[in-house]
């Protein structure tokens, strides 16, 4: 093979490549969590909890319901700021995070190592590779992220913030030591409404993080 076809031949398989990957703005991912036994055993009524992931440039959304309580994430990667919003039984906190604690977290998250594996599956209809994640204190999780869906704001949740990829099944490691296993069941790629990332005037008590522990 000549040099001009040998040229010619890796721009176009590499160009291909390229328009093969779609830089997501807005979406919204539906996965459902699969809880360890022994939390289920707990507490039954966390059986069929979810976990949404919405996505608008730099705004993101992450709900999280366990059906006897359910946490709202409202996070601004451009003011550097997140909201959490708790709603358990009608009781409802809200708790907010300045860039002090933002970046604090996001420190924390961009030690996060991941390293891509041979191992491939479908999920929710998209090609995803393997990659085995590592965190600082030396504990590992698995992850199956898209090859062709990369998020615009590698923020919108700061724990995939070195991912090469959106990720449509996840482990959550727990205080316990016990891992969730999260998987995509639906992947809408839409604009998404504005006002999903609005953080609440009113229905909530303002609180502090030391204040909801103490109260848990």
């Amino acid at each position: 093979m000549s040099n001009r076809l040998f040229l010619t031949f890796t721009f176009l398989c590499c160009t291909g490549s390229l328009l093969a990957q779609r830089i997501v703005s807005d979406a919204k991912i539906v996965y459902k969590m699969e809880l360890p036994p022994e939390q289920l055993q707990m507490d039954a009524m966390l059986e069929g909890s979810t976990f949404t992931q919405y996505m608008r440039g730099p705004l993101s959304r992450i709900d999280m319901n366990f059906n006897i309580v359910h946490y709202t994430y409202l996070i601004n990667s451009k003011t550097e700021s997140m909201t959490t919003l708790i709603d358990q039984h009608g009781n409802k906190y809200l708790i907010r995070a300045g860039k002090e604690q933002y970046n604090k977290d996001l420190q924390q998250y961009e030690s996060i190592r991941f390293q891509d594996q041979p191992e491939t599956k479908q999920v929710a209809g998209y090609e995803c590779r393997r990659a085995i994640g590592t965190m600082p204190d030396g504990k590992t999780f698995e992850v199956y992220y898209a090859v062709d869906l990369v998020p615009e704001n590698k923020q919108y949740n700061r724990r995939f913030v070195n991912l090469k990829g959106i990720p449509l099944e996840f482990e959550i490691l727990t205080k316990t030591g016990s891992k969730t296993r999260v998987v995509a069941v639906k992947v809408e790629l839409y604009p998404i409404p504005a006002s999903y990332f609005d953080v609440p005037k009113t229905g909530y008590k303002e609180v502090s993080q030391k204040e909801i522990q103490n109260m848990q």
